[in-house]
Formats: structure tokens, sequence, C-alpha cells
């Protein structure tokens, strides 16, 4: 059983990360620095969508940095980090930022991810929560569950899934559009976007 990482100052979770490259401290990493990390994104990029996209990124980011950086306050680093990434993003054309669609709920979905993480329910029934939403993408149609997966667990985007797929762009958001729609259906209005950045960090873990 790992020792319990909630305990464990930013910099000691670092050098657990550095020296067993146990990623769940990258994740309590994430978990404690996440409205942060969204909000200077948001700052940025204003867009709650792209700003979500690139706080995963971020994230991503971190199992590499952390890495290779000396680092004394990870606060006010991960603060840098966040901040540059977005400069980077907004000097790239426009099409590329995955922009919140107008026509989906405005919501600030990393506020309900920190709520999620650190409520307490029992773990089994969190375990049943992510094998439901597993079962439910299983059984959309085959289109829609291959760009569902390609662009929540994979982290796809539009262009990279037409290329894989020979979709056009079009499709592609239909087929998406369609199957978040029906997995809301199939379970009753549950939080999707938080339920799928956690099927995603568990992938990775």
């Amino acid at each position: 059983m790992h020792q319990d990482l909630s305990q464990l100052t930013d910099e000691q979770l670092i050098a657990k990360y550095k020296q067993s490259g146990l990623k769940l401290a990258v994740g309590e990493l994430f978990k404690r620095h996440s409205l942060m990390c969204f909000a200077v994104c948001n700052k940025y990029l204003k867009d709650e969508q792209a700003a979500e996209d690139a706080a995963m990124s971020v994230f991503e980011k971190l199992f590499k940095d952390l890495k290779n950086h000396e680092i004394q306050n990870f606060k006010s680093w991960l603060h840098s980090v966040c901040r540059n990434y977005c400069l980077m993003q907004l000097r790239k054309p426009l099409n590329t930022l995955r922009i919140h669609d107008a026509d989906e709920e405005n919501e600030s979905n990393f506020v309900n991810l920190e709520r999620f993480l650190h409520q307490e329910e029992n773990t089994e029934e969190k375990e049943r929560t992510y094998q439901t939403l597993e079962l439910a993408i299983s059984e959309l149609k085959d289109k829609q569950k291959e760009c569902i997966e390609l662009f929540y667990l994979k982290q796809k985007s539009y262009d990279e899934i037409a290329e894989l797929t020979g979709y056009t762009n079009n499709e592609v958001k239909s087929y998406i559009q369609n199957g978040k729609r029906n997995l809301k259906i199939a379970l009753s209005g549950k939080d999707l976007s938080v339920l799928f950045l956690i099927l995603w960090i568990q992938n990775i873990a």
C-alpha cells in the first residue's frame, strides 16, 4: 500500500516521483493545483473548454518535466508552465484550439473534478461508476465509440481523429456530440467531463 500521499508536501511528492516513478504522486500534485492551473489557462485562453484541454496537456507534461527540472517552489513553477503553454497555444492558428461548443453546457468541470476527487464516497461506488461509464461507451455505435475514445481518452484533436479514421471534421464532431448525448442519457446526466478525466488518469497511472 502506498504511503498516504495527501500528507506529503509538494516537494516530497516530486522527490518520490523522481525516485520511484510513482505516477500517483503526480496525480496528487494535479489534484492540489488543478484549479489554479485551470484558472491560469482560462485567463489567457478565455474559453473554458480550451482551458481544460490546456490544463490536461500541462498535467501530461509533468511526467517528463518533473524529472528534468530542479523545482524549489512547485506552485510558482507550475503557474509559469501554464502561462507559457497558453502563450504558445495562442500563437497557433485559432482552429488548432479545441473551442468550447456553444450548444454545450457552460460549466467549470475542474471545480466539479476537485469536489469529485475529495468527496467522501465509497471506493467501490466510484469503481462501479467508472465501470458503468466504460460499459456505456462500449455500447455506443461503432463510429461514436471510436471518436469518443480518441477525443476524451486519447486526447486527440478533431484533425487527428479525422486523419486516423478517414472521417471528415464535421463527421468527427457529429459522432462526438451524438455519442456524448447518448452517454448522458445512459448515465442519467452525470458529469461526463469529470468521468472522462478520471478514466484518463486511471489509464496512465
